[in-house]
């Protein structure tokens, strides 16, 4: 489908008014007119006024300087509070005074302990865990004791190695559906996919079976109609939009539900990078061909899955939840040969970066080889000592990134990174026929973790996310052969190759860079 010059400019104005962007843009225009009426009205208080505001930013500096967070984000707001003092004031001020970030995040907490009765550890699970591998065990100890995630055996895990594989097996295990249906995405774009999985979500709600779907606010903007959740319970499907926009009040890249979970009757799981869109089943295409990955869940382990939904679901609700009917009965016996599943979600309000933590123990923990998909390349100096730690220890960390990016900004930002991580022995490549949204990290033939966490601070930092830690399942021989494949097909970067970058790139990526917190 092409989109025309009007719609997209209309859909590019759309965005700007309902983000952050715009909210500064109208900032930036407050303190041009201020300073405009302070020099013509208020000229003998001129002084006053620029005093004023001169010892509320140092203040607002001084509160950074001291409070808990990455340095990476402190720097970005000290160099916009240095750089446009009454903006940068105001907008970080506007930003940390949010009642409504503060509400979920209690909310939430709330939550997790309404639910931790659901998500027991077993512990002869972690002990044999321990005996296979102390690291890992020492990783489930800290997902489960510390934020309810619980590692699982007798766990059979399907792996997907493009979108249309993902929609293929999904149709099918929808149908089946006789209890209930959870999903929750990030983006839902009407088109042949969605119109696919609306009928069987319809049908199945007119026999009875309980479906809930919930999706991010921000497929508002341009995907779906405002009174989308309405049009959907026509058709007897309960859905909501986590954090719906409004103009000036929202934003486009924190605390976006960017999850993607299916659950059906407690037995089957999905998760991974695949929205519901046609450009990531390759019916349409936008970025030359669409890489994506996911992974299907059947058993024990499906239980993490539906909590971590029901954890989101119930933010807005009133009414308790009756979480008992939603619960998988656990297999009896234990069936090693599946190896070992653990589901875990990642939360901007939990101050624990349990995604970044997943990839850490990963790279930290590797004997051979780290081999990583990923859309995005926006690190943190943790993200970049870890991977450069790691090359130059003489494991081999190779990342696979887009040769047809979806978004130029944060592909030149990701390019600034190319240098240094190179020069350390990380080796990086490019996959030629397009994009890749695939979010994955697999090593040494026992170890991988599949789900939308993306290499950049959105993901590791802002969002809502989810994933998948397997080992020692037979599914990571085929996650590491598919990376291959896909690696067979890629272009490797080199350094004369980054040092011919176009002035333009490296000039603009620089630049970008310093926002790359905030972007």
């Amino acid at each position: 489908m092409v989109v025309n010059g009007p719609e997209k400019a209309k859909k590019g104005i759309s965005r700007i008014i309902f983000s952050r962007t715009g909210l500064f843009i109208l900032l930036i225009l407050l303190q041009v007119a201020t300073a405009i009426v302070t020099t013509k009205i208020l000229q003998e208080y001129t002084v006053y006024i620029h005093g004023m505001l001169t010892v509320l930013g140092v203040l607002v500096l001084i509160y950074i300087i001291n409070s808990e967070g990455n340095p990476a984000f402190k720097m970005t707001w000290m160099l916009c509070i240095m750089a446009f003092p009454v903006v940068g004031t105001i907008f970080y001020i506007y930003v940390k005074m949010q009642v409504g970030t503060r509400w979920m995040g209690e909310r939430l907490a709330d939550l997790r302990l309404e639910t931790e009765k659901y998500m027991v550890q077993d512990m002869e699970v972690v002990k044999d865990m321990k005996a296979s591998k102390s690291a890992n065990a020492n990783l489930a100890y800290y997902l489960s004791n510390l934020l309810g995630f619980p590692v699982y055996r007798n766990t059979e895990v399907t792996y997907f190695p493009l979108g249309e594989d993902k929609f293929e097996a999904l149709i099918p295990e929808l149908e089946k559906a006789e209890k209930f249906i959870f999903m929750e995405y990030f983006i839902v774009e009407k088109g042949y996919m969605w119109k696919k999985i609306l009928d069987v979500l319809a049908e199945k709600a007119a026999l009875g079976v309980e479906v809930r779907f919930m999706y991010d606010g921000m497929c508002s903007i341009s995907m779906l109609p405002y009174d989308y959740p309405e049009q959907l319970q026509k058709y007897g499907i309960k859905c909501k939009m986590v954090s719906p926009v409004r103009p000036f009040l929202s934003t486009v890249q924190n605390n976006r539900d960017h999850r993607k979970i299916c659950v059906i009757d407690g037995k089957v799981g999905i998760t991974g990078g695949v929205n519901i869109g046609d450009e990531y089943i390759n019916r349409k295409e936008r970025f030359g061909h669409w890489k994506d990955t996911a992974v299907m869940l059947k058993g024990d382990a499906v239980q993490s899955l539906t909590m971590i939904f029901l954890q989101m679901w119930n933010v807005t609700e009133k009414r308790p939840e009756g979480y008992s009917k939603y619960i998988t009965y656990r297999q009896p016996g234990v069936r090693r040969e599946l190896g070992y599943v653990l589901p875990y979600a990642d939360s901007p309000f939990d101050n624990e970066n349990v995604g970044e933590e997943v990839y850490f123990h990963i790279l930290n923990h590797a004997k051979k080889y780290v081999h990583i998909m990923t859309p995005y390349l926006i690190l943190d100096n943790e993200m970049i000592t870890t991977l450069t730690r790691t090359a130059k220890s003489g494991i081999e960390v190779i990342i696979l990134m887009p040769h047809i990016p979806d978004k130029w900004y944060a592909f030149v930002v990701a390019k600034t990174y190319y240098n240094e991580l190179i020069k350390a022995g990380v080796q990086i490549y490019e996959y030629t026929p397009g994009f890749v949204h695939a979010k994955v990290f697999v090593s040494d033939d026992d170890t991988a973790t599949v789900g939308t966490i993306n290499l950049d601070y959105r993901s590791l930092y802002l969002h809502f996310e989810c994933g998948v830690f397997i080992y020692n399942n037979a599914i990571v021989d085929e996650i590491e052969d598919d990376f291959q494949k896909t690696l067979a097909k890629s272009h490797k970067v080199t350094l004369m190759e980054v040092k011919h970058q176009t002035l333009f790139t490296k000039i603009t990526g620089q630049v970008l860079r310093l926002f790359a917190p905030l972007m």
